[in-house]
């Protein structure tokens, strides 16, 4: 007998995300919408806050173009990508931690008509600002300079501040990991649609739930699954505004968390933690783990602890966040990203060329459809035409379906390992060392070898208290993996790089310090 979900049906779609908030803000105006420490806004406030800023960018003279976003997660970072959408202008969410060397490039790209900032970043923004002719700068921080300011005033979202979902509402940067960061957009009915669609394999329920979020609020994922997601069902984001185990855990309880937004290293980090076996989260109904794969052994380690799945899912920046999702109600099968949400389609095909469609089973690249995926990339219709086509986004992710039309992910195509001529994917080696109880974490890359061509490289950050060394590593790997997957060499280390949202940094791990 097969094991399948129900097919999943489309919940009604708003046609914007400021539709949202309005709708909220008139059905439930007095419940609690944004919850950041000791600050909480109720819904009516939230929309004042949104409405009384997109006001001010008007007034700027900031009309059509772009608003560069750089907040850290906070009431005001949500306060300023809605209402920089309700002025009518596309909104380019900017990680804070960026360096100069990092961020000058990006503004450039984005050629803001104006750049919301924190202020604590002055010193870092203005002399850039000035540089690149941005007339319009608002530094954002405590008291009158928060965006909160508007919350007692009579102003409201009109009819004029509704944006037409046709037009751009975010411009977001894919990671760079493996090059250049391109510029992504996104429309209104994107963000629409994919929130709509997340909720028909994970219906949210109304008025109900309360999610938090400790990822990076400028990224599309935190965006997707937590501040639309909220919006869509007038639920109550809380926001933290950095990641740490011990504040996670604590907002778990204090906050009555019914959803949690995490990812393979956040789970991690509180497996880890001295305290978790002593906490109870009775309210906790489940997690949605993205941005990377999650470790088989994670998953289950985290609903034993916790008594709530994990529900594991796969998107991109190119796809407005997931398309795919283990359903809250059905089969969840652990190793899988899930099932195609309602109105995506996906499909596996030949990694070579894309022009094969590969039967159930089969390893190749992924490639997707649907309403929420990405316009393109700004300003590079060649990226955009590679791969954009005939209507399907080529993900260069590498995966196969089940007979039941799960989704497995093999690994990134650029990520692949030629290793004596066999392809190997880093990422099934990486589940082999997960397996091991002493390993922590792990990342497996390929380096160059004069006998093999490639071979790979495995470096692993053992758990607190235990015992192993690279021998015992590679015995563990010799028992489960064909000889050519077994890594050359074992590097152990104290942690692993990175990136500004929490993945696993390999393009470090394969500089000049790492490969």
């Amino acid at each position: 007998m097969r094991e399948t979900s129900r097919i999943p049906e489309l919940p009604p779609v708003f046609p914007t995300a400021v539709h949202m908030l309005a709708a909220a803000a008139s059905a439930s105006p007095d419940r609690e919408a944004l919850v950041c420490g000791a600050e909480r806004l109720g819904y009516e406030e939230y929309a004042r806050c949104v409405a009384g800023f997109a006001a001010m960018l008007r007034a700027a003279g900031v009309r059509g173009g772009r608003v560069a976003v750089i907040l850290g997660n906070s009431v005001d970072i949500c306060i300023a990508l809605l209402g920089a959408q309700a002025a009518g202008v596309q909104v380019a969410p900017v990680n804070p931690l960026l360096t100069e060397h990092e961020l000058a490039p990006l503004l450039a790209d984005i050629d803001a008509a104006a750049i919301v900032y924190d202020a604590a970043l002055s010193e870092l923004i203005e002399p850039l600002a000035q540089r690149l002719g941005v007339r319009c700068r608002f530094g954002v921080g405590a008291g009158e300079q928060s965006l909160a300011r508007w919350r007692s005033t009579p102003a409201s979202i009109g009819p004029d501040m509704l944006p037409r979902p046709e037009s751009l509402a975010l411009l977001l940067y894919t990671g760079g990991t493996t090059g250049t960061p391109k510029g992504v957009d996104l429309t209104h009915a994107a963000g629409a649609h994919g929130v709509a669609q997340l909720n028909s394999l994970v219906p949210a329920r109304m008025e109900a739930e309360r999610l938090l979020c400790a990822t990076p609020l400028c990224h599309i994922y935190s965006i997707a699954v937590g501040m639309y997601n909220m919006l869509y069902c007038r639920g109550t984001l809380v926001i933290l505004p950095r990641y740490a185990p011990e504040a996670v855990l604590d907002a778990l309880e204090a906050e009555s968390i019914t959803m949690l937004a995490g990812g393979p290293t956040m789970f991690v980090g509180l497996l880890a933690h001295e305290s978790l076996a002593r906490r109870r989260f009775p309210h906790l109904r489940c997690s949605y783990s993205g941005s990377s794969a999650l470790p088989e052994e994670t998953l289950r380690r985290w609903e034993l602890a916790t008594g709530a799945p994990v529900l594991e899912g796969y998107g991109q920046t190119e796809t407005g966040g997931g398309v795919v999702f283990n359903p809250l109600e059905g089969v969840r099968k652990p190793g899988s990203v899930g099932v195609p949400m309602a109105g995506v389609e996906v499909e596996i095909v030949d990694a070579s060329t894309g022009n094969t469609v590969l039967p159930a089973g089969e390893t190749g690249e992924i490639r997707l459809r649907g309403p929420q995926l990405m316009s393109g990339y700004r300003g590079r219709p060649a990226d955009t035409a590679a791969v954009r086509r005939d209507g399907w986004l080529y993900t260069t992710d590498i995966g196969h379906l089940d007979a039941d039309g799960y989704l497995y992910i093999v690994d990134r195509k650029k990520d692949m390992v030629i290793v004596s001529g066999f392809n190997v994917y880093p990422r099934a080696v990486e589940e082999v060392l997960y397996r091991h109880p002493g390993v922590l974490e792990a990342a497996v890359i390929g380096v160059a070898d004069e006998y093999q061509g490639e071979a790979l490289k495995a470096f692993v950050v053992p758990r607190p208290g235990s015992r192993i060394d690279a021998e015992v590593i590679v015995q563990h790997c010799r028992a489960q993996l064909a000889p050519y997957k077994v890594p050359r060499r074992i590097v152990l280390v104290a942690a692993l790089p990175k990136t500004s949202v929490g993945k696993i940094d390999k393009k470090q791990l394969r500089g000049p310090d790492g490969a």
